[in-house]
């Protein structure tokens, strides 16, 4: 219980938290193994030179969810964000060797809704692949994690996430107005098999790649908060 209770106050105070060896290579080959079979030809998928993605993951492949949201694996975000959180948000990030993918410093302010209603304090409405997704009131950004789970070594020659620490306390924050004279960066190197833990207002970048080495990633997004009556979470999944 200390880990978790070290793992809960980093993520209070920094935004982020990594987490080695909490998935094995045995564990890692077969989510693999069910992605390489899964049908690419749905909307939900991405496909270019620069990147490879599944929208819905969980969903497009159900067979992976008992794979990844294992017995030791919820009983770990049950410790670290509470009994009463819930998945609403799930993709599959392949960035291939040769990929030039760059993205710049950003907060994720977006959540996946099941439609789009005019409402006070949601905005910024777009649609992607038929799914829509908007800026929610900041109450329900600030009682969101997002977890990483990383499927190959991860480090800052291949693409690892760069983090501003502590600045997801400072509520709606845009990348123009960091102030480097007050602020630090650091590099979260996360091998095969760890996860990263973030919240999503914490303000963060990913690199090119100089190594051509491969870099996938699971990222699933948790809260524990109810939409307004008139949305519901597109992907929610209990982990009861």
């Amino acid at each position: 219980m200390a880990d978790v209770n070290m793992y809960r106050t980093q993520i209070v105070d920094t935004g982020f938290v990594t987490i080695n060896n909490v998935f094995s290579d045995g564990e890692i080959e077969k989510i693999l193994e069910l992605i390489n079979q899964a049908d690419t030809s749905r909307k939900t998928f991405r496909k270019s030179a620069d990147l490879f993605a599944i929208r819905q993951f969980l969903k497009e492949v159900p067979e992976i969810g008992k794979l990844i949201l294992n017995d030791e694996f919820k009983l770990l975000i049950h410790n670290l964000f509470g009994s009463d959180y819930f998945v609403v948000k799930s993709i599959y990030f392949d960035k291939p060797e040769q990929s030039n993918w760059f993205v710049s410093y950003h907060q994720d302010l977006t959540i996946s809704v099941d439609t789009k209603v005019e409402l006070d304090d949601y905005s910024k409405w777009t649609v992607k692949q038929d799914q829509f997704s908007v800026q929610p009131p900041l109450d329900i950004l600030k009682q969101i994690y997002t977890v990483r789970i990383h499927l190959d070594d991860t480090d800052e020659n291949n693409g690892a996430l760069k983090v501003v620490p502590g600045s997801h306390l400072k509520g709606v924050y845009r990348a123009e107005d960091i102030d480097w004279s007050n602020e630090t960066e650091y590099i979260c190197d996360v091998p095969k098999g760890g996860v990263m833990i973030m919240k999503p207002l914490l303000l963060h970048s990913s690199s090119r790649t100089t190594t051509n080495n491969k870099r996938r990633v699971i990222h699933i997004e948790f809260c524990n908060q109810e939409l307004h009556e008139d949305l519901k979470w597109v992907e929610r999944v209990d982990l009861q």
